[in-house]
């Protein structure tokens, strides 16, 4: 989900939810500033509005609203502020007295646009954190509340599920001291407010990335944030996904994911979202650059599809019909299932792991990068049986540890469903997307792990917060496979707090 500050953005129709893996993760933008300090008392204005491409609902996932209700959204100068820390800026006073309850998931009327948060005058300067406050699931006596709750007696933040059955979203710290867009996950830099202008900002909350599903079946939020300055004469970035032969859209889970390549070479993703049933697809509102755009799909018989690559998009363009290419033969997509662990050093730690799937690519005339692959799901047909992704465990248990695991560990096991088949590279140019095709060979994966504190607000745990694995457990190269399973050699965790 992204929240758009704007005041080009039109109001939604909706209720606020979290989610990709569950709920929601939130990206704010703003603009790049050398700048650390506000500047005397000169004044600039923030407007605030909140959008989100939801991928994670029905017949992606179990979810077919996600809730949330936004009390309060803060900015600070100090890359370095806590949650204690003086000078918190407030974007959306208006929501003090006034909550918003918003769904993820539902559909935007305009500008990609769900809801209006609300704005405010802040002082001149370099704003480096945001963060998103929440209205407690029981809130102290006399709170506001919103004058109507989806969520039906399970608090004020909630998902429901394609049964219909409504489900508390539990917050730990989140309704206290905000869900955080530390300066590392604002695009382009911190938030620069500058003296009688007005600021367009746009956070992007990732819902589908930010439930965990607990052992005992409850939901945990564990969100997962981006944001970026957005300028009103960008339209974002927009295609249509179709069958490389019939030229038709592809019936069945198409996903589509905007990404940019950070400091390793590893493609991350900013948004992610579901083609429409014409294979339609956009992403707006975006903050100024280019953008690698990726795809993957697995149709109604769980036939899938080569992972497509368009790299170099700058925002504004229409990319337009992008083949995928059917993977011919496969009855089902791949399966990389492993063991995440986590320690102390000395005794047993509790985290939050999130997963991705990278490929590597080569672009022609570009640098060589890995792309995060959208992560699919197999539909139960016949006697295939239904297997979902889980982009995030919780790492809390000692009764699920595989043989050889280190000693005091909790462990957790996760699944990934992923193409048996290398990637469509495009590279985009004025004069359209020029692709190379896919190379022959084995489909080699390398699984990315990163460990969080829970119900922190994302803040990193574990020495280092990020492990990965490119073997399977005879210790070969992790290959995938159609319709096959084959088992990531396990992620361990130590130093965890």
């Amino acid at each position: 989900m992204s929240f758009s500050i704007g005041r080009w953005a039109k109001q939604h129709a909706g209720a606020l939810t979290i989610g990709c893996s569950l709920v929601a993760a939130i990206a704010l933008v703003v603009a790049c500033s050398g700048s650390s300090q506000m500047q005397g008392s000169a004044m600039g204005t923030v407007v605030v509005s909140l959008s989100d491409p939801p991928s994670c609902m029905p017949p992606n996932g179990s979810f077919t609203h996600v809730f949330v209700t936004v009390r309060s959204v803060q900015a600070h100068i100090d890359p370095n502020a806590d949650n204690n820390s003086s000078g918190w800026q407030e974007l959306a006073p208006q929501l003090a007295s006034q909550p918003m309850q918003i769904d993820l998931f539902s559909a935007p009327q305009t500008n990609c646009v769900l809801a209006q948060l609300g704005s405010a005058s802040l002082p001149v300067g370099s704003y480096q954190q945001i963060r998103l406050l929440l209205v407690a699931n029981s809130p102290a006596a006399g709170a506001p509340t919103p004058s109507s709750n989806a969520c039906a007696g399970n608090g004020f933040n909630c998902v429901v599920l394609s049964d219909n059955s409504i489900h508390e979203l539990q917050l730990s710290s989140q309704d206290n001291t905000g869900l955080k867009i530390p300066p590392g996950q604002i695009v382009g830099g911190p938030i620069q407010v500058t003296a009688g202008q007005s600021i367009d900002l746009n956070i992007d909350f990732n819902a589908c990335a930010s439930i965990v599903v607990e052992g005992n079946g409850t939901y945990r939020l564990k969100p997962t944030l981006t944001a970026g300055q957005v300028s009103a004469n960008n339209s974002g970035i927009g295609g249509q996904v179709v069958d490389s032969l019939t030229k038709a859209p592809i019936a069945g889970n198409v996903l589509v994911a905007i990404e940019q390549t950070d400091s390793t070479g590893v493609d991350r993703i900013l948004m992610q979202t579901a083609a429409d049933a014409n294979g339609n697809f956009r992403f707006c509102p975006l903050p100024t650059g280019t953008f690698d755009i990726v795809i993957d799909a697995v149709d109604v018989n769980n036939v899938p599809y080569n992972a497509t690559a368009v790299v170099n998009v700058p925002n504004g363009t229409n990319l337009n019909a992008i083949p995928l290419i059917a993977e011919t033969g496969a009855t089902a997509p791949a399966v990389l299932q492993g063991f995440v662990t986590a320690t102390t050093g000395a005794a047993a730690a509790t985290a939050d792991v999130a997963f991705a799937a990278l490929q590597g690519v080569t672009p022609s005339g570009l640098t060589a990068r890995q792309i995060s692959v959208p992560l699919e799901s197999i539909k139960a047909i016949a006697a295939t049986p239904a297997v979902s992704s889980t982009d995030a465990v919780s790492v809390e248990s000692t009764t699920n540890c595989p043989t050889g695991a280190p000693a005091n560990a909790n462990c957790a096991q996760y699944t990934l469903v992923v193409p048996a088949s290398n990637p469509n590279v495009g590279v985009f140019s004025s004069s359209g997307v020029s692709y190379t095709a896919p190379a022959s060979g084995d489909v080699l994966f390398t699984v990315d792990a990163k460990a969080f504190v829970p119900l922190s607000g994302s803040t990193k745990d574990c020495t280092p917060p990020e492990n990965t694995s490119s073997k399977d457990t005879n210790s070969q190269p992790l290959k995938a496979i159609a319709a096959t399973t084959t088992n990531v050699a396990r992620i361990d965790f130590s130093g965890c707090s």
